[in-house]
């Protein structure tokens, strides 16, 4: 039993100069324990003799290894020797005995030596789970992707493995060189050297809690023990140190891939190559999308290309975190209220130049300049609020713009009206149903990546946008969640593990890809983007939500928030484009057969080419206007005059003169009306009477069917043409005042000079008083009731009234009959003569009535007369050449009309001149400007010009345009990839 604990202990003497992997150390003879010099070292020498100092590696201990491998006669007792004894069966069995007892101890002495030697390293080892967010997440997860196991196998023994590696320092100089033109690359290679000097960092802990002297097995003893917190805070410490250095190291580079870059691009946009520049990839993609937002807006199509849509309660900071991602102060800014009022889509693209402009204009903003950021700012506002139809508060209608710049990721994104809760003064009735449906229309795209924008100062109680994404994208597939403000979380939050909870996802109930935070200022609208980056990664620095491992380093800032919405955009770009072009490629088949079947002889016109098409057919039907004959236009416009103005000449000049005594006194009478109907009221009469015979022609030939070539699909337009060139036309100022002199002219002339003119003035007289003869006997007609033959034909009867008004005529005419040259008034006598003889017959009558049957039945008797007159002066233009001297007969009335009708001859031929001259050349320009306004108004146009075959036709367009677009895309991405 003494030998085998002697062993053991020699065990144990051995396992203690082992104190690190590989590391040889040496230790003198005079440690060894008493017993195990005397069984391990039979050959040590005594005091007599100078012993030589001996060293020996320490290795891994087995006691069979040790074994004198020949006979020996002395033993090594405190340096002495003694006497060997020849006894061989004892000495057999001894040695029987050392061997077992040897292996027994050497077990269970290295088994329990090993054991606490596991436990010691393994308390010393701090817990590396809070440290593995250091790391990329892909080298996690290299272990799903690649079989190790069989890695292993295949690989080569570590020394000869160690002889092939490259010089790694040779291959950084080579990438620093190449830095320029290989920046994603070298950032890659950067961020996983990083990341490995990081994991020999942790894999190592012994270096970082202990120092080794070469002073031999003496100095181990002077180790220092260190607490676990005290480790976990050097290890941070030391980790922070790391990740700054590599973060400026990163920074640096980019800075000068930055510069780089725009060296290269502004030397291709001088043309240095004399190539022509192409497209960008993402200016094509913009382009596209922008054809789709048109024919969304017209036929409310659906599609489903992806785009990232910004979405956030109002105030959340969506703008803010909008401007951080395109480097520039684009947007109108507002403390608390809605700025902005419809969507925007801002398309981000790499270029020389920091610029930005819309789609529809070519003037571009210097977004270094403070004074284009504010008109930019100011143009988007503007366009806002004309975007916004009256009683609404939020528009629909997409503003795009384009900005440009060097190092701006490539990506397009949609900038959402701020999500409301509650509807204020001001705000139309339906702005929050506006807002959510809006929100609703472009998260709905399958494809499109949602950004979803929380307020960090805010309580998450009051969150309303997370339940609207969570509805959207419930699984969280394209979803990723950014909380801002995160400086003011900070200082106002109580429980700091709220933030933790919120970027870890489990706080929300809604699902992301990532979640991010980041700090887009201190609130004053005048920062510059530079000074925010600056706070920002100023404030993450020291920050104690990433000391303390609540934030990890890839989850803060916006610049990494940019780098992963960009990715996740590109991903789903690449993922869906093909299947989108496939697509509109089986809607375009569908259109063409549609388009082959309903129309085969037509050919396919679009919106905008029916518009043309219909522009020129309205401008030949204007100029057909001066096609017009100079007689037609004369013709139209007397009879037309002549209606508006025969009323008055009849009631107001003939019949007021015809009731004078004498001829002088109806000349008098009749110069004096036709002077003061000539001062006021003829020229305006005659230029109405123009202006409608002019509207009547060209309405004519505006809707005149042409036969088989005449196109129903155009009569809409022509009609809204017509109607808005009548409203915008105006006849000419000058015109009534030099009619008015030349009418004036001709009715004071009073020669006739031959008898085909009397002849025609006593036709026009005629057919004038006939005229009015006939409306006077169907006035009479309906006053008295039907005669007494309508009666018995057609079995009607007479009214009470009409009973009374008969009566009352019978008694009128039998006072005319007693007196032919009766006046044309009745007396007040004469009234209550015939009342009393009509209530003498039982008719009780109204003395109102009386007056008002008398003027029909007495104008009546007077046109019967005139005519009569009329026939005597047939022949008596011989008696107007001599001044009807020794003559009975006075044709004065004749003269009137005479007088009348040359007045409307020489209007008409006055008029006429007008119209062709000035008139029509000027409704032709009006033609021409509404045609234009109706040309740049799209809702006009759709308005106008609608129906299945435009319709039609504008989806073949456009699916069309949109398929060559998006093969062009394909194409494009294919060759950058």
């Amino acid at each position: 039993m003494w030998r085998t604990r002697a062993a053991a202990a020699c065990v144990i003497c051995r396992s203690l100069t082992s104190s690190s992997y590989g590391i040889k150390r040496k230790s003198p003879l005079q440690n060894l324990h008493l017993v195990s010099r005397s069984i391990h070292h039979p050959y040590y020498p005594s005091s007599k003799f100078q012993r030589p100092p001996l060293r020996i590696s320490i290795q891994q201990f087995s006691s069979l290894n040790r074994l004198p491998l020949h006979k020996t006669k002395l033993l090594n007792v405190k340096h002495g020797y003694q006497s060997h004894r020849n006894f061989w069966l004892a000495r057999l069995a001894s040695r029987l005995l050392k061997v077992r007892y040897l292996i027994l101890g050497s077990a269970v002495g290295g088994g329990y030596t090993a054991k606490k030697t596991y436990e010691q390293w393994k308390d010393m080892i701090p817990d590396l789970e809070e440290y593995k967010w250091i790391v990329p997440d892909f080298i996690w997860e290299l272990d799903e992707l690649v079989d190790f196991e069989k890695l292993l196998k295949a690989l080569p023994d570590a020394d000869d493995l160690a002889k092939l590696l490259p010089d790694f320092d040779k291959i950084g100089e080579s990438l620093a060189s190449l830095k320029g033109f290989l920046s994603p690359g070298y950032n890659l290679v950067s961020e996983v050297i990083g990341a490995s000097e990081l994991l020999l960092l942790l894999g190592s802990p012994g270096e970082t809690a202990f120092r080794a002297t070469d002073q031999g097995y003496d100095n181990d003893k002077q180790f220092k023990k260190v607490s676990d917190k005290e480790k976990i805070d050097q290890l941070q410490e030391e980790l922070l140190r790391t990740q700054l250095k590599y973060q400026r190291m990163l920074e640096r580079l980019e800075k000068e891939n930055k510069e780089l870059r725009k060296l290269v691009l502004q030397r291709d946009d001088k043309g240095i190559h004399q190539r022509k520049l192409k497209k960008s990839l993402i200016d094509m993609y913009s382009e596209v999308l922008d054809i789709l937002s048109d024919y969304d807006a017209s036929y409310n199509t659906q599609d489903h290309l992806p785009r990232v849509v910004v979405v956030g309660d109002q105030s959340a900071g969506k703008t803010s975190v909008l401007e951080m991602i395109a480097q520039a102060r684009i947007f109108p800014r507002g403390s608390g209220e809605m700025m902005t009022r419809s969507p925007v889509k801002v398309t981000l693209s790499e270029g020389p130049h920091h610029v930005a402009l819309f789609k529809d204009s070519s003037r571009e903003f210097d977004l270094t300049k403070e004074e284009d950021l504010a008109a930019l700012r100011n143009e988007i506002e503007i366009r806002m609020r004309n975007s916004v139809k009256e009683g609404c508060t939020v528009s629909t209608e997409t503003i795009s713009l384009s900005v440009k710049g060097p190092g701006l990721q490539r990506m397009v994104l949609v900038d959402l009206p701020g999500v409301i809760s509650t509807v204020t003064s001001g705000m139309a009735p339906d702005t929050k149903e506006t807002i959510f449906s809006i929100s609703k229309a472009y998260m709905q795209n399958p494809n499109a990546i949602i950004l979803c924008i929380q307020d960090g100062s805010v309580d998450a109680e009051r969150s309303i946008v997370t339940d609207l994404v969570s509805q959207m994208d419930p699984q969280g597939k394209r979803t990723i969640f950014v909380l801002t403000k995160v400086d003011l979380a900070e200082k106002n939050v109580a429980s700091p593990n709220r933030i933790q909870q919120i970027i870890e996802g489990k706080l929300f109930p809604m699902k992301a890809l990532g979640y991010f935070a980041v700090v887009t200022g201190k609130g004053n609208s005048s920062e510059s983007i530079e000074s925010i980056k600056e706070y920002e990664e100023e404030f993450f620095q020291n920050s104690k939500l990433l000391k303390t491992s609540m934030l990890k380093a890839h989850q803060v800032t916006t610049k990494n928030l940019s780098l992963a919405v960009s990715d996740c955009f590109w991903k789903m770009v690449r993922e869906s484009v093909e299947q989108q072009a496939d697509a509109f490629k089986a809607t375009r088949f569908n259109l063409e057969t549609e388009w082959k079947n309903n129309y085969p002889r037509l050919r396919e016109l679009d919106r905008n080419e029916l518009f043309e098409k219909a522009k020129n057919e309205i401008l030949d039907e204007v100029i057909s206007l001066t096609q017009v004959t100079p007689k037609h236009w004369e013709e139209m416009l007397e009879k037309t005059l002549w209606e508006r103005v025969s009323t008055h000449v009849i009631e107001n000049i003939y019949l007021p003169a015809a009731q004078t005594a004498n001829s002088g006194t109806f000349n008098t009478t009749v110069d004096i009306k036709l002077k003061q109907w000539t001062d006021k009221q003829l020229p305006n009469k005659a230029v109405e009477v123009a202006w409608e015979t002019l509207q009547e022609e060209f309405s004519r030939f505006m809707t005149e069917k042409k036969g088989k070539e005449h196109d129903d699909i155009f009569d809409k337009l022509k009609q809204a043409v017509k109607e808005e060139t009548i409203k915008r036309h105006k006849w000419n100022e000058r015109a009534e005042d030099s009619l008015r002199v030349i009418q004036h002219n001709a009715l004071e002339d009073r020669s006739i000079s031959d008898k085909q003119q009397w002849d025609a003035a006593i036709h026009f007289m005629e057919e004038t008083l006939q005229s009015r003869l006939k409306d006077t006997e169907s006035v009479i007609e309906d006053m008295v009731g039907p005669n007494w033959k309508k009666r018995w034909l057609y079995w009607v009867g007479r009214t009470k009234e009409q009973n009374i008004r008969n009566e009352t005529k019978n008694e009128l005419e039998k006072l005319i009959k007693c007196n032919e040259d009766h006046p044309a008034y009745l007396a007040n006598d004469e009234v209550t003569t015939v009342r009393k003889n009509l209530e003498a017959r039982g008719v009780a009558v109204d003395p109102c009535l009386i007056k008002d049957t008398w003027h029909q039945i007495y104008r009546r008797y007077f046109l019967k007369s005139a005519l009569n007159h009329c026939n005597l002066c047939r022949r008596g233009f011989y008696y107007y050449q001599r001044h009807f001297v020794d003559s009975e007969l006075e044709c004065n009335d004749v003269v009137l009309f005479w007088r009348i009708q040359r007045m409307l001859a020489i209007t008409a031929n006055t008029l006429r001149q007008q119209l062709t001259n000035t008139e029509v050349r000027r409704l032709e320009k009006n033609v021409k400007e509404v045609l234009e306004d109706f040309a740049e108004d799209n809702e006009k146009k759709v308005m106008l010009l609608t129906g299945k075959r435009v319709q039609l036709a504008e989806d073949l367009k456009k699916v069309r345009e949109i398929q060559e677009k998006l093969e062009a895309f394909i194409e494009a991405l294919h060759q950058e990839k």
